[in-house]
């Protein structure tokens, strides 16, 4: 009458939607962490080509689109100025310690993260895990030409 028969598979009902939720978890993460480094190396190529002479903000937003597309992150619309992510190049001062002033360029990719798995599985239980904005910024000084 006390038997055990079947314990094991009551128990692994029970336990396996959470195990598939870790694992899902940890794939989601990995998604999103893959896409965080393609976005903040493309963020660091975009500074170094804004920075050089002889280019400015379109061959930019080329570069960066096409760093972030050959890094398999998928683009919304078309290079150079795609709708996701919104590239920004923009001119900025950047205050040294001594009080003086060097010329800058930054670069803003921001990218809207949509994730697969987890998302519509936390909004069950009230979360809202359905988008991210990952927003990556490089800053580099500007490069002078020497007479």
């Amino acid at each position: 009458m006390r038997s055990e028969r079947g314990a094991e598979l009551i128990e692994f009902a029970l336990v396996f939607p959470i195990l598939l939720l870790l694992v899902l978890g940890m794939v989601d993460f990995g998604f999103l962490f893959q896409r965080y480094e393609v976005l903040t190396n493309a963020a660091r190529e975009g500074a170094r080509l804004y920075v050089l002479p002889g280019y400015d903000a379109n061959d930019t937003k080329s570069r960066v689109c096409n760093f972030v597309q050959n890094g398999g992150v998928p683009i919304t619309g078309s290079c150079p100025n795609p709708t996701n992510p919104v590239i920004t190049p923009t001119d900025v001062t950047i205050t040294l310690s001594g009080g003086a002033t060097v010329a800058a360029r930054r670069v803003t990719v921001r990218y809207t993260n949509s994730y697969l798995f987890v998302g519509p599985i936390i909004g069950l239980f009230g979360g809202s895990l359905s988008t991210t904005p990952i927003t990556t910024v490089a800053v580099m000084r500007k490069e002078v030409t020497t007479p």
